[in-house]
């Protein structure tokens, strides 16, 4: 569980860091949102595995977990965005000509790091509720239902948020393009998910059944606030939230 954690918020922190760069995925045969080239942040190569890894959180041991990866990758995110702002106002040495472009690569982060931390909350908890909730109502069968839907929902909200401030309202890309990274970034997201569904039920299988856990949690138990903690720490006869061997819950 503390390497998957790990792989999260290392993965977040990367995509913070190369999302100021726009790229030129492919050339599409066709025209759409004015333009047959696929420009998107760099962070889009990087960002969804974040997603990914909460889906196998949330799926595996649980909502607790899964906030508590969110809030580690937040609070790693502002010491990051501290550490550029403090290195930047640092003079540089005598024989170091690029501060100029040093501000021009990291001196964006505090407007990427402001809207990656709005949009990857929103987005994340977005994305754990979903999938709570789809699991309950699925009776914790259809996990490709569950990553798919919760991806849509969450990327969606994450995309658009994060675009619109970093490179819109910071002026960086102007909104014209950010708006069309936005919906060209949800796209390449959500396909990346789908991408990576067989590669999820795989570890999400494993997992539960090297843990023999399969965590279900209570919608209406669904706390942002708070850090760690799963049903290993709190009694079994707790009515909101209740885990059972994984051998025993598989489908025929």
């Amino acid at each position: 569980m503390v390497v998957i954690i790990a792989f999260s918020v290392a993965a977040f922190i990367i995509s913070n860091t190369i999302s100021g760069k726009p790229v030129t995925l492919f050339e599409l045969p066709f025209g759409f949102l004015g333009s047959n080239l696929v420009v998107v942040s760099a962070s889009v190569i990087c960002f969804p595995l974040t997603f990914i890894i909460s889906d196998i959180l949330t799926e595996v041991y649980g909502f607790r977990v899964a906030r508590g990866a969110i809030w580690l990758g937040l609070a790693c995110s502002f010491m990051l965005t501290a550490f550029i702002f403090l290195v930047g106002a640092l003079p540089g040495a005598d024989f170091w000509d690029h501060q100029d472009a040093y501000q021009s690569i990291l001196g964006a982060t505090p407007w990427i790091a402001g809207a990656s931390v709005l949009s990857y909350t929103i987005g994340e908890f977005s994305n754990a509720v979903v999938m709570v909730t789809l699991k309950k109502r699925t009776n914790g069968r259809k996990l490709w239902l569950r990553t798919i839907s919760s991806t849509v929902l969450a990327q969606g909200v994450n995309s658009f948020l994060f675009y619109g401030i970093a490179f819109g309202a910071s002026g960086l890309w102007g909104w014209e393009a950010a708006i069309n990274g936005a919906i060209l970034g949800w796209i390449v997201k959500t396909l990346y998910e789908i991408a990576a569904t067989p590669f999820v039920y795989m570890i999400v299988n494993r997992l539960k059944w090297a843990e023999q856990i399969d965590i279900f949690d209570d919608p209406r138990d669904l706390n942002p606030l708070g850090i760690f903690g799963s049903n290993y720490e709190r009694d079994k006869n707790d009515a909101r939230y209740w885990s059972v061997s994984w051998e025993a819950r598989r489908e025929p």
